[in-house]
């Protein structure tokens, strides 16, 4: 896997802008909206952290063509106890600042785990696209993030469903066990 790196600032604050006029429209047209299909739901990843699905957002738009899953995380800089929950309850605000980048279709918010680590789990049309998007996305984060803890990674040719409904899809490499799913428990009726 290449090195991380944002895009340059100018490059992704004029991404972000674009995006923020293009979610208006989608928003305007009433094509984002919230699901609770996975919300409640609890993922296990390979370093050994438990996290909890808060939030899905989704874009209506055909099903993609190139498919990709994109894996963030991050921790938020001076951020403890209830500012936790404050965060997760804002984060709703930052909705304009993703679903507008093109090839955009899914995010699952999950809570940060025990390492404080919070991750977004994207279905994206297109790698590339997904890959501009974290660049650009670096930029927004590390407004609040922790320096140095603002990762992402791009799993191509791969549909969300059918990693969380199979895990073992992407086997395990070299780049860190933060990203890889591993469990994704049935939910609790």
């Amino acid at each position: 896997m290449a090195d991380q790196t944002p895009l340059p600032v100018i490059t992704a604050w004029a991404s972000v802008a674009r995006c923020v006029v293009a979610s208006a429209r989608l928003l305007a047209k009433r094509r984002v909206r919230l699901s609770r299909r996975y919300v409640g739901r609890y993922l296990r990843f390979a370093d050994g952290a438990v996290s909890r699905v808060y939030r899905e957002t989704v874009v209506d738009r055909p099903p993609p063509s190139d498919p990709a899953v994109l894996v963030v995380g991050f921790r938020l800089r001076l951020v403890r106890g209830r500012g936790h929950d404050l965060f997760r309850y804002e984060s709703l605000l930052n909705t304009p600042l993703f679903v507008g980048f093109p090839g955009f279709i899914s995010k699952l918010w999950l809570a940060n785990d025990e390492h404080g680590l919070y991750r977004g789990l994207y279905q994206w049309d297109g790698a590339g696209q997904a890959e501009h998007y974290a660049r650009a996305l670096w930029r927004v984060l590390a407004l609040v993030s922790v320096p140095g803890s603002i990762h992402y990674r791009v799993l191509p040719s791969l549909l969300r469903e059918d990693l969380l409904s199979n895990p073992q899809l992407v086997p395990a490499d070299e780049s860190g066990t933060w990203w890889r799913l591993t469990a994704v428990p049935a939910p609790v009726a």
